[in-house]
């Protein structure tokens, strides 16, 4: 693991210019006071004051000095999907990444707060988590070593420490999400959530944080110089059996339809609604008292030089492609930049041909590149693209600049039944949020109309006026 958390190649202790030793500390965040990386969290705040325009932040199709991201608008309605890659996240070798996809009938709305609130609320949490235990002293004795050599050892108890220092910030960031969609004004998460799939790369240490069935996985290379798949988060469906366990000790229904067999959901045990395909989401707070949570699955990987990139993506492309031609279409792309969406017009061809009768999903797509590189200006120019931004009109519409399991291949379809008065009650959207890139929540939604493969919602529940409190 090295002597401090980062890999960075800078020196990973240093001295100041006067000669003040810059003490090391256990997280800040997870390396050892690089005075040029070293960021203090009211220069995040400022920075978090003007996101839009931060250079090394993107959440648009396009890319960024290591990574390219792409997402396309399915046939369901609104593109629900968003994401986001935050370079520089917490020093100059940290790197956040997410995949978030909403469903029910404000999706669209939760998946873009996500996006924008949870990357800032793990910075918080890191810093509260730091704070906390430099003030404790633990902070200091996480390492030791001359810093005037520039080299460090590590104490014993180093990993575990980070380990359950960026454990906790995931977990208090993803519990603090949930509530602030649970107190939002004018947003209504009561029968609408997000995935989330999340990632912070730092030197040579990944931590992530998963709910829901949006997944990452790595293109990894074995001894014999192979490009392998590695699954790095599991689909969080409810048939996993300490899902089902959970949902089921609290009163909550698992069960598949019977013509869709293969699709497990969670229902409500007075109603069969709403049918959420995924136990743990963001959001959808008619189920949260019967056994849907938002606390992540949470892990820590220590990175090689065999390990290629990491791909993240929505369920849209899961659906219709396997991990092994997912890296290999991303390893084989003829640029690195048009990887992303390379790997979204793969699975919009797969969509056509599985599944030529129904509405193809949206699908979200980051892609990482672990040695930091992509390709040059030049090479990325000839093929008559933005160096900001790829604009995607693939669905025949003007591009969103937001957002834009291991389950067989299926022909089963799910029709949804609602009638005119619940068409009625759950069209209406809340007063319109407008987001920081100029969007607007108040937008139609149809994610619950036609023929789809599979709706993340089957029906959304029957309530009275005086519904219960959650």
């Amino acid at each position: 693991m090295g002597c401090c958390v980062s890999t960075s190649s800078r020196s990973t202790c240093s001295s100041r210019s006067n000669g003040d030793t810059i003490s090391p500390s256990c997280l800040e965040v997870g390396f050892c006071g690089q005075k040029r990386t070293r960021r203090t969290f009211s220069d995040h705040v400022i920075a978090l004051q003007n996101l839009p325009s931060l250079p090394n932040r993107i959440f648009s199709n396009g890319k960024s000095r290591s990574s390219c991201i792409f997402t396309q608008q399915g046939k369901k309605g609104i593109n629900q999907d968003a994401m986001i890659v935050w370079e520089d996240f917490i020093s100059e070798d940290a790197i956040f990444c997410g995949v978030f996809d909403g469903h029910g009938p404000f999706g669209h709305v939760v998946a873009r707060n996500v996006r924008d609130t949870l990357p800032v609320k793990l910075l918080s949490f890191l810093h509260s988590c730091e704070s906390k235990r430099n003030g404790s002293g633990s902070g200091k004795a996480c390492f030791k070593g001359n810093p005037e050599d520039g080299v460090c050892e590590k104490d014993s108890s180093t990993e575990d420490v980070v380990d359950s220092v960026w454990r906790e910030a995931f977990m208090k960031a993803y519990k603090a999400m949930d509530k602030e969609l649970r107190s939002h004004p004018n947003l209504d998460c009561f029968c609408s959530g997000s995935t989330a799939v999340t990632i912070v790369k730092q030197g040579s240490n990944l931590f992530m944080g998963n709910i829901g069935d949006s997944r990452a996985i790595m293109g990894s290379k074995d001894d014999n110089d192979s490009m392998v798949a590695i699954q790095l988060t599991v689909d969080l469906k409810p048939d996993l059996p300490r899902e089902a366990e959970r949902i089921k000790r609290c009163k909550g229904r698992v069960f598949a339809l019977q013509d869709e067999p293969e699709v497990p959901r969670v229902w409500l045990p007075f109603d069969d609604a709403p049918g959420l395909a995924m136990a743990r989401a963001f959001g959808d707070f008619c189920l949260k008292e019967y056994g849907v949570i938002s606390i992540p699955e949470f892990s820590h990987r220590l990175l090689t030089d065999s390990d290629q990139f990491i791909v993240l993506a929505s369920d849209g492309v899961w659906d219709v492609l396997s991990n092994e031609e997912v890296v290999e279409i991303v390893a084989s792309a003829p640029t690195r930049s048009r990887a992303a969406r390379i790997l979204v017009d793969s699975a919009a061809r797969e969509w056509k041909l599985k599944y030529p009768t129904s509405k193809m999903d949206d699908c979200a797509v980051v892609c990482l590149f672990l040695d930091g590189k992509m390709d040059s200006e030049s090479d990325y120019d000839e093929l008559g693209f933005s160096s900001a931004t790829i604009q995607s009109n693939h669905s025949g519409n003007p591009a969103e600049s937001d957002d834009g399991q291991k389950s067989e291949p299926s022909l089963h379809r799910n029709f949804t039944v609602r009638s005119a008065d619940e068409n009625e009650t759950y069209g209406r959207l809340p007063p319109a949020d407008v987001f920081e890139d100029g969007t607007t929540s108040d937008q139609s939604w149809s994610g619950l109309e036609g023929v789809t493969r599979v709706n993340s919602l089957v029906q959304l529940p029957r309530f009275s006026e005086e519904r219960p409190n959650t």
